[in-house]
């Protein structure tokens, strides 16, 4: 009784840490293949094509969302516990390593919703592989909640739900924001009182043309502001630039301003001025930033008085309607 009870205890805390792990993964994929680049960078590997660092950040998010779901419902008891054994003494070998070499200062366990020092990450993993260990060795002790023939619709339901999920955090933007530029920010107040956490450190916008930071100056606008945002210009989809246009045109006739944060060069900027025929300005910002500011390239941006109310993907850009809605919204909210 005992046994079993310790067996069924393992469980839960195992499932629910994987189930959680995987879904804070499939939310912000793009960051999750960020943190794939940073170990492998570390390793010293030569860098892969993005296709592959991409499909292994959708990959582990779904290993880790399944097997979750297998163990807490008990579907494939032997197989399940045995991959969530062999895929924690992995991760506790990294976290050895990670502790030991120091070459990433945040693992990445659980993206940008929780951040664990790396001996915090190997604490952890430690328990998780214990936790592993019990199941593997009685497998069979593990209750079932649901029947043999229900298992294969669950299966390929938590699977296809997990990828299908993915993908739409991919096409649009993460259904939930952890980053410290998620909507609602007041960027003037962070700036001001949290510049020394990391991530507001690097948040700076300079003048393409005269070099003269700008930051203080488009946050302190009384009103609107758009915020085209592409990290990397040479990379950027230019799918819908007659969109972004539009963009520009209702703004130019609203007295809103619109600048361009990037951090490619010249030439990326030349390049994206003839292909889209861009007549908004262009500004220099930190490429891991603007990243973090938006999982979209290009992305943009509504600033309304340095607060951040709006982001949309290049997938799902708004109409100037909505952002005629939006900064009215706002301003009523100030009143």
């Amino acid at each position: 009784m005992i046994r079993k009870i310790a067996v069924n205890l393992c469980r839960a805390v195992l499932g629910a840490t994987l189930v959680f792990s995987g879904l804070v993964k499939a939310v912000d994929p793009l960051g999750t293949q960020y943190k794939i680049r940073d170990y492998l960078t570390a390793i010293g590997l030569p860098k892969t094509g993005d296709w592959l660092t991409l499909g292994a950040s959708v990959g582990l998010s779904a290993l880790e969302f399944c097997l979750g779901v297998f163990l807490l419902l008990a579907i494939r008891r032997r197989q399940a516990s045995r991959a969530a054994l062999g895929l924690m003494l992995v991760m506790t070998v990294i976290s050895v390593w990670l502790v030991i070499a120091n070459p990433v200062q945040d693992c990445g366990c659980f993206g940008d919703a929780v951040r664990l020092t790396n001996g915090q990450t190997l604490g952890k993993n430690i328990v998780l592989t214990v936790c592993a260990a019990v199941l593997a060795r009685w497998p069979l002790l593990m209750t079932r909640f649901i029947g043999p023939k229900w298992q294969w619709i669950v299966t390929h339901a938590a699977l296809i739900g997990i990828i299908g999920f993915s993908l739409w955090c991919l096409y649009d933007l993460p259904v939930a924001d952890f980053r410290p530029y998620s909507k609602g920010t007041d960027l003037r107040k962070a700036l001001r009182d949290d510049a020394e956490i990391e991530k507001y450190l690097d948040f700076s916008i300079e003048d393409m043309r005269s070099g003269r930071d700008l930051t203080d100056s488009i946050l302190a606008v009384r009103g609107a502001v758009l915020l085209l945002v592409a990290p990397q210009l040479e990379r950027a989809s230019d799918e819908n630039f007659g969109e972004i246009d539009r963009l520009h045109e209702w703004a130019s006739d609203e007295d809103v301003p619109m600048y361009c944060l990037t951090a490619s060069g010249d030439k990326a900027i030349r390049r994206w001025i003839d292909l889209t025929g861009a007549e908004y300005p262009f500004c220099r910002t930190d490429e891991t930033t603007l990243r973090t500011v938006i999982r979209s390239n290009p992305g943009l941006l509504l600033l309304q008085d340095g607060v951040i109310t709006g982001k949309w993907s290049h997938h799902r850009l708004p109409a100037p309607e909505t952002l005629e809605n939006q900064i009215k919204q706002h301003n009523k909210l100030k009143k």
